[in-house]
């Protein structure tokens, strides 16, 4: 049977992610790294009794069930194979006469999770298990921390901040809430409220957002948040490095004055700005492309070896976020959760109204840019990055939409006959650049002819038209 018969017999199930395994007499060696890779990653179903030819599943079922599911979870849960004590879910089913077990791995609240040592870390890609990298496995350590690790309190004092910094924050406050409460104390209460210093000490956060550049550097070598603008629509075709990369400033605040204006210069802005750079309500696009860059600043994982990054192309502006969010994004869309990396940051950026008082600002970041633009943006999260693309220029080349249509359907034939394709595998079949395949992969999924089941690691699409 295919994998969407199966899916079909097993209608109680959720399916998200799935792996089989022939496993008819004992729990099989190469499972444990399926259990870890759906613990790292979006978790997943484990179903025991199937085996996989190519793309076709057979039912061998297991003969043994209640061993079979004694054996494996008493290993889940005894803490000698794995570093955490792990919790699935089971089920059992019969198909065609057989025994079948389904078990339910669920994401692990503390990453990473791994087996005998920690050189068995895995992750999943494209519906397979792969051996995670030393990177992926220093930022799941870091995202222990997360939403903690700004609050921490660094060895340093009020004279390692900028104070040409904080004096711009308290005017720029001042302009944009006359009446707020932080307008009428004193500049220590200030920093404390904010929570820049706390017992004597400035934060992580605080050095972060007001520091002195080479102060930031003694937490954070080569602290810097890099913006590039490139002559091209992709790193390939463009025909010089950039034209144009900001050079180094003193702070996150600093940083945010310095890029914000160079990407209001890529897009068309009908009105006047106010002299704070803010544009009006009348200019949902603007809101989107501010939201979208206070987004990565607020929420990027600093300690992390790759920085923040603005990529401006000719046809695109690409926000690269190291650190990848705590959920699936729609989930954080649809339950509008406020889960911040760094929520000292994010205080910061809300209190002078540059970032949403709850979430993500996607609704902003979406309903904002499709006023400007008919591509709708591009999210792709990883476990140790997050990217966001904005389409900046319309095709004015005759001819255009009938190369579309013929992209989607070659999109829409691939995919039939590999629900499991990768977009830089159609990207490299179709001779598109990623990027071209990303936008026509959204439009067929607003059009709702495509559909993605299951996270972006894991899953697979559905053709629904």
């Amino acid at each position: 049977m295919k994998k969407e018969e199966l899916i079909t017999k097993l209608q109680d199930i959720e399916w998200e992610d799935f792996e089989v395994k022939k496993a008819q007499k004992s729990v099989p060696k190469n499972c444990w790294e399926t259990v870890s890779a759906f613990s790292n990653t979006s978790g997943g179903w484990l179903i025991y009794g199937v085996s996989q030819l190519k793309e076709e599943l057979i039912i061998e079922g297991v003969e043994d069930v209640e061993k079979m599911e004694q054996d494996f979870t008493t290993t889940l849960r005894s803490g000698q194979k794995f570093n955490v004590l792990i919790n699935p879910i089971c089920r059992k089913y019969e198909i065609d006469g057989k025994n079948i077990l389904a078990f339910y791995i669920y994401v692990a609240a503390e990453k990473p999770v791994y087996f005998n040592n920690i050189k068995n870390t895995f992750i999943r890609r494209t519906s397979g298990d792969q051996r995670a990298t030393q990177a992926e496995i220093d930022a799941m350590y870091r995202d222990q921390a997360f939403g903690s690790k700004d609050k921490e309190l660094t060895q340093f004092c009020k004279d390692s901040l900028n104070i040409k910094s904080i004096t711009r924050y308290r005017n720029f406050l001042t302009n944009m809430s006359p009446t707020h409460i932080y307008n009428r104390i004193s500049e220590d209460e200030f920093l404390q409220k904010l929570q820049v210093i706390k017992d004597g000490k400035v934060t992580i956060a605080g050095l972060l957002f007001f520091g002195q550049s080479e102060k930031i550097e003694e937490i954070i070598p080569d602290f810097r948040i890099d913006y590039l603008e490139i002559p091209g629509a992709t790193i390939s075709e463009a025909i010089a490095r950039y034209n144009f990369r900001l050079e180094q400033q003193e702070n996150i605040f600093e940083y945010y004055f310095a890029i914000f204006p160079r990407l209001l210069q890529q897009i068309d802005v009908p009105f006047q700005m106010t002299i704070d750079g803010i544009a009006t309500e009348e200019q949902p696009h603007v809101q989107a492309m501010r939201e979208a860059l206070v987004n990565m600043l607020m929420h990027a994982d600093y300690f992390s070896a790759s920085k923040p990054r603005v990529r401006v192309f000719t046809d695109h502006i690409e926000f690269y976020n190291p650190g990848g969010l705590p959920k699936d994004l729609e989930t954080l869309r649809n339950a509008d959760i406020s889960l911040p990396r760094n929520p000292i940051l994010a205080k910061m950026f809300r209190v002078i109204k540059l970032a949403e008082t709850a979430g993500y600002g996607f609704d902003k970041i979406f309903g904002g840019w499709n006023t400007y633009s008919d591509d709708i943006p591009f999210y792709y999260n990883d476990i140790d990055f997050v990217t966001l693309s904005l389409t900046t220029k319309k095709p004015s080349v005759k001819g255009s939409v009938k190369s579309s249509v013929k992209t989607s359907v070659k999109i829409i034939e691939l995919m039939k006959n590999n629900p499991n394709i990768t977009i830089p595998k159609i990207a490299e079949q179709l001779d598109k650049s990623t990027r071209a395949i990303e936008k026509q992969i959204a439009k067929l999924q607003e059009q709702e002819k495509i559909r993605r089941t299951g996270p972006d690691k894991g899953g697979y699409w559905e053709i629904i038209m």
